[in-house]
Formats: structure tokens, C-alpha cells, sequence
């Protein structure tokens, strides 16, 4: 087990902030975490997690030990006659994953395509988009204990999701669904994850993106493909290609409100941008609330918003020989523009990535 030193991070982050590692060990398997853990230089140390690198920001140099997931791995684990279960490796690129599952005949993640990161990191953010999270397919997962080095496995309850949110983000104790779980932040390396993907298949639509796609394309009942190939099209229409364009997708989460606050919001700014929920709630668009406070194509130093989706920070710089954003100022437009939506809306945008 190799284990690296002095390590430059530029590569492993989407947002292509230059830091470096002290120390980081490629992880293809769980006998890599084991023998991680008999090795006394490294056994007690701390560690950090890292995936694709599509959800973190950078503000310095990494002192705990980078775990870099590279574990590979896919397969059909079983066939039920309500679904497929099919299995990927934590190292696998989600979206290439997306699109083999497709290839395969096994449909359910077409709305989830072109989503930055790996596969082992899509449960730690349950991500999600046009109407489907992480957890709407999400079977099972494989995870190792980085104390004891046990391989355990955990339900879709056990791993407490939320919106962008799960046991995996948390220490401490976790409250979900009336039921308290230990936050397994740090703690653990997810190893494999399972996914059900449902038999037979309906279309999730409803968003209107995809509507303008159906409309455009005189189609009411697209397949699995077709919405596959609109996703990504939208996506590439209104985001940056983080090989290109350094970032961590959507910086900020679309903030959830009473009928109440949002009647009082929608007096004062009758456009806001708004989608009722089934428990009553109401979420705003976050990227809407941050274009009318006029952030749009906004810069502080090398870090900027996104000229197309106000969403979306991005690192101007990067790739102009270490001369592009720090962490520091993105974090620092990150602030400001919190500020100044709370200011206006009384609303306090809660940020997606792990800052490190």
C-alpha cells in the first residue's frame, strides 16, 4: 500500500483550486483501507475522503491523510419482478455509470445524468435533479469502518437522507424519520452501492425544461433515452463543464420555506421562482433569489457567478498556471452573496460543497 507525499490537489477537485495533500493513498479496494490500518504510521492519523472532488472547496493545504476512492466495478447484482438491482464501485464516474445502465436495458437514472462525481459520493450528497434524488433508486451500500476496518451494510434508512444531506455529512447523532443514527462523517469508506431500478418504467417529467424538450420535440412519452439525451443537453445549455470551467455545480441549496414566508416573499417580489412540496413546504429556487440580488457574472478575485445560472461558482482563473481562484475567495463570494440574499429575502443560503 503506497501511500504518497506532498501531493497537489489541482487534479482531484472540479473547481481546480491549487492545494496540496501531506499525504494521499489511492484506495482501489477494501484491503487497501485495511492495510491502511495495520500500518502504525497511519492508523490513528486523521483522514479526509475524496471522490471525484465535484463537492468540496479547498482553502489550504489537506493535512489528514486523502483516502482518493479509485474503486472500479460494475454489475446486474439481481433481477426482481419490480426491479433491477445493479451495482457500482465507489471510484466509478457517476455518469458514465448513468449511461451504461441505459446501454444495459436497466433504466431509472436518465434524469441524474451528466451529475459531476463518482458513484460513492452520489449517496453522501443524495444528489439529485428533474425531479429524482439519489434516494428514490437507491437499494443498499457497502461501506468500511476506518476504526475496525469492518465491511457492514446499510438500507436506504440507515443512511437518513435528505434533501442534498445523509448520514455520511454528519458526526454525532443523525434524527431521521423519528429515528437517531451515528453520524458516520470521517468514519467510513463507502466500498460499493446497489441501486433498484424500477420495473416497468414510467418517465419522471414535470419539470419545465423538459417540458420545452417534449414540446420541441412533439413527444409526451419519451423513453429512457431521449430523456437521458434532454438532460444532458439542458445541463450542457446552462452549466459550465467543470473540465473546462473550474466549479462544484450548484454552490448552494434551493432553501425550503413556510406558505407563509413564501406569501410574504411573493408580496414584495411576485416572480420569485417558487415549487410546492407534498409536506406543505414551499422551496425557492436559490439561483433565482441570487440573480435578483444582482450577483449574476459577479467577481471577487478569481472566483465569480456564473454568467448562465447564478447557482454556480466558478474559478476564473483556473488553469493560468496556478494563478486561478484560492478557496478563500470563494468562500469569501460565497459570504457575500448570503449576505446579501439574506438581507433581502430574509432567507440564509446554506452551501452545498464540504469546505476543507
Amino acid at each position: 500500500m503506497l501511500v504518497e507525499k506532498n501531493v497537489p490537489l489541482q487534479p482531484f477537485n472540479t473547481f481546480h483550486i491549487v492545494a496540496r495533500a501531506h499525504a494521499l493513498a489511492r484506495i482501489t479496494s477494501e484491503a487497501d483501507v485495511r492495510a491502511l490500518l495495520a500500518d502504525p504510521e497511519w492508523t490513528n492519523e486523521p483522514k479526509f475522503v475524496l471522490g471525484g472532488g465535484s463537492n468540496v472547496v479547498l482553502t489550504g493545504d489537506v493535512k489528514p491523510l486523502v483516502l482518493k476512492v479509485d474503486i472500479g466495478g460494475r454489475r446486474l447484482v439481481d433481477e426482481t419482478a419490480k426491479a433491477y438491482i445493479v451495482e457500482a464501485g465507489a471510484g466509478e464516474v457517476w455518469h458514465d455509470f448513468v449511461a451504461w445502465t441505459l446501454q444495459q436495458g436497466w433504466p431509472g437514472l436518465e434524469n441524474l445524468a451528466l451529475i459531476p462525481g463518482t458513484v460513492g459520493a452520489a449517496p453522501v450528497q443524495n444528489i439529485g435533479a428533474y425531479g429524482v434524488e439519489l434516494q428514490d433508486r437507491f437499494e443498499s451500500l457497502d461501506a468500511i469502518d476506518l476504526q475496525t476496518g469492518q465491511v457492514f451494510t446499510l438500507n436506504a434508512a440507515q443512511c437518513a437522507f435528505g434533501y442534498r444531506d445523509s448520514v455520511f455529512k454528519h458526526g454525532g447523532t443523525v434524527t431521521s424519520g423519528g429515528q437517531q443514527t451515528l453520524g458516520l462523517k470521517d468514519r467510513v469508506v463507502i466500498l460499493r452501492v446497489r441501486f433498484a431500478l424500477p420495473k416497468p418504467w414510467k418517465p419522471v417529467l414535470g419539470y419545465a425544461d423538459i417540458d420545452k424538450k417534449m414540446a420541441e420535440h412533439q413527444c409526451t412519452q419519451p423513453t429512457p433515452q431521449q430523456l437521458f439525451d434532454w438532460v444532458c443537453a439542458i445541463r450542457r445549455a446552462k452549466l459550465p463543464d467543470p473540465a473546462v470551467v473550474g466549479n462544484a455545480g450548484s454552490f448552494f441549496k434551493n432553501p425550503t420555506v413556510t406558505p407563509e414566508q413564501c406569501a410574504d416573499i411573493i408580496a414584495r417580489d411576485p416572480k420569485v421562482v417558487h415549487y410546492y412540496l407534498d409536506d406543505g413546504r414551499i422551496k425557492l429556487a436559490a439561483g433565482w433569489l441570487i440573480d435578483s440580488c444582482g450577483w449574476k457574472g459577479k467577481t471577487v478575485g478569481q472566483a465569480g457567478v456564473y454568467e448562465k445560472q447564478a447557482l454556480v461558482l466558478v474559478n476564473r482563473g483556473a488553469g493560468t498556471d496556478g494563478l486561478g481562484a484560492t478557496g478563500g475567495e470563494v468562500m469569501t463570494l460565497a459570504k457575500a452573496i448570503q449576505t446579501s440574499v439574506y438581507e433581502r429575502f430574509g432567507i440564509l443560503l446554506e452551501p452545498e460543497p464540504v469546505v476543507l
